[in-house]
């Protein structure tokens, strides 16, 4: 179990970055059942093609987060795909809720790990890159591993 305050993470969204410009990130509660806690000590999460909104009823939740059911459940099986209610105040709700339907972000899961005994999960205010901005990022990133490489490779002799 995580240490009081420590962070373990679970879950990483690595696509999130190269499709997405994220501005802002903020940590979540998530409202979960037994077995679903269980599936996550056993790290049986997908974070992939999810993304947060808000209801009708000014409520946030996760949606299309696959959670795998845990093999030993007693009871019956949830669906792994169900929308998941997150945890936040009001105040950020309606924040983030204007944001999403002014200016065109999206909300985006980007990890989800232990702090304090509880599952929390970041979530992410990102605007979508264009076709050229992931090419740009691809070539700073190549051009960084060279740097990397000649400055190790000068080190060494």
């Amino acid at each position: 179990m995580a240490e009081d305050g420590g962070e373990k993470l679970i879950a990483q969204n690595r696509k999130a970055r190269h499709e997405y410009f994220i501005d802002e990130r903020f940590e979540a509660g998530i409202v979960l059942t037994g077995p679903e806690v269980k599936s996550l000590r056993d790290g049986q999460v997908n974070l992939r093609d999810s993304y947060a909104r808000v209801t009708k009823d000014g409520e946030m939740v996760l949606v299309g987060v696959h959670i795998s059911p845990y093999g030993h459940a007693a009871r019956e099986e949830l669906d792994p795909d169900r929308a998941r209610k997150l945890l936040l105040h009001r105040r950020e709700i309606d924040r983030l809720a204007g944001k999403v339907r002014e200016r065109g972000f999206t909300l985006i899961p980007t990890r989800l790990y232990w702090k304090g005994g509880r599952a929390k999960v970041e979530i992410g205010l990102a605007r979508g890159k264009e076709h050229r901005d992931k090419r740009e990022d691809l070539r700073k990133a190549e051009q960084r591993r060279e740097i990397d490489r000649a400055m190790k490779s000068r080190r060494r002799g």
